[in-house]
């Protein structure tokens, strides 16, 4: 009998806008960089913020998200904070910048800037 493998579900989902924001950032990405890179270091008053930088090597451990803009990498260390969540670009007359709704997140610091698990 043949084994039918499932897909597995991402990881993290993205808007529309966030695929066209990092098509954006990958287009203005200096030459050695093969993507984008998710992460949550420690920082902020709730404990852990959102970071996203250019990537310039491939980690192991790191999930990769392949957009039509180019490659979400998100850091193997963080993916279980971030599981279920949705990335999304907003732009307003005063702010623009990945915006995240995190199932995970039991609470944020009152700037928004950090949060806790």
């Amino acid at each position: 009998m043949a084994t039918t493998l499932r897909q597995r579900p991402a990881a993290l989902n993205l808007t529309p806008s966030a695929h066209a924001r990092i098509a954006d950032l990958m287009a203005r990405a200096p030459a050695d960089a093969i993507g984008v890179k998710l992460s949550t270091p420690k920082r902020g008053c709730s404990g852990l913020a959102y970071s996203v930088d250019y990537v310039t090597e491939a980690v192991a451990f790191d999930e990769r998200i392949e957009t039509p803009g180019g490659t979400l990498y998100v850091d193997g260390g963080s993916i279980l904070y971030l599981i279920g969540s949705t990335m999304d670009w907003v732009e307003d007359d005063f702010t623009a910048g990945f915006v995240f709704a995190n199932p995970n997140a039991k609470g944020a610091c009152g700037c928004g800037e950090s949060f806790t698990v």
